[in-house]
């Protein structure tokens, strides 16, 4: 899945109404500014949310947009369902708007089974994440590209920990790598073997 600029959009300026506060509404040029949103795009995107009861509007020299219902009753998977449609990565695992593939043998199609799991894991996290939950988390602490707080990162290796040096693997005078014995015949040989990888077994989702 990949967010469009409509259900980008859409959830900045509903993150902006949720922590603005207090029911008063934003107009929409103004809303457009403080996010930095193309004016037009975003009214076309309010008018579905205002459709759907996301947000209310109010006429007049002080009207605009505000929040039509509870923040922490509207989940981010909602909200992206309204402007994108499926969640799902294929029509055929999706729960809300199925679709069959092209695929021959769909029940015991193995990428069918993969994008369930997909499915399921973004699932989880956008039917549960609200716009309450979205709003709080502007203003924490910067966060790195792989996802971790900067405090973290530094919390990550225990104090007084010694820095890891790397080993040479350039030959010896007498032409052997270090820590590697010799054999009576024939070239050095590792006694390092690869472990094969250990596979945990997985349960289907119900599709």
């Amino acid at each position: 899945m990949r967010l469009s600029r409509r259900s980008e959009y859409g959830l900045r300026a509903l993150v902006d109404l949720v922590r603005d506060g207090g029911g008063k509404p934003v107009a929409l040029a103004e809303l457009a500014r403080r996010n930095v949103l193309p004016p037009k795009f975003l009214e076309q995107i309010m008018s579905t949310l205002k459709h759907a009861g996301i947000v209310r509007t109010t006429l007049g020299a002080h009207g605009g947009y505000a929040l039509g219902a509870d923040p922490a009753t509207i989940t981010i998977g909602r909200v992206i369902r309204l402007l994108d449609g499926a969640l799902a990565p294929l029509p055929c695992v999706s729960l809300r708007f199925y679709g069959p593939c092209s695929c021959p043998d769909e029940p015991s199609c193995p990428l069918r089974d993969v994008m369930i799991d997909v499915r399921d894991a973004m699932l989880e996290i956008l039917d549960h994440e609200t716009l309450a939950e979205l709003a709080a988390r502007q203003g924490r602490d910067s966060i790195d590209p792989h996802g971790l707080h900067a405090d973290a990162l530094a919390g990550l290796r225990p104090q007084g920990q010694p820095t890891r040096t790397r080993t040479s693997t350039r030959s010896r005078s007498d032409g052997r790598r270090p820590g590697v014995p010799t054999p009576s015949h024939g070239r050095p040989r590792s006694s390092l073997t690869t472990p094969r990888p250990h596979r945990c077994p997985r349960t289907r989702s119900e599709g």
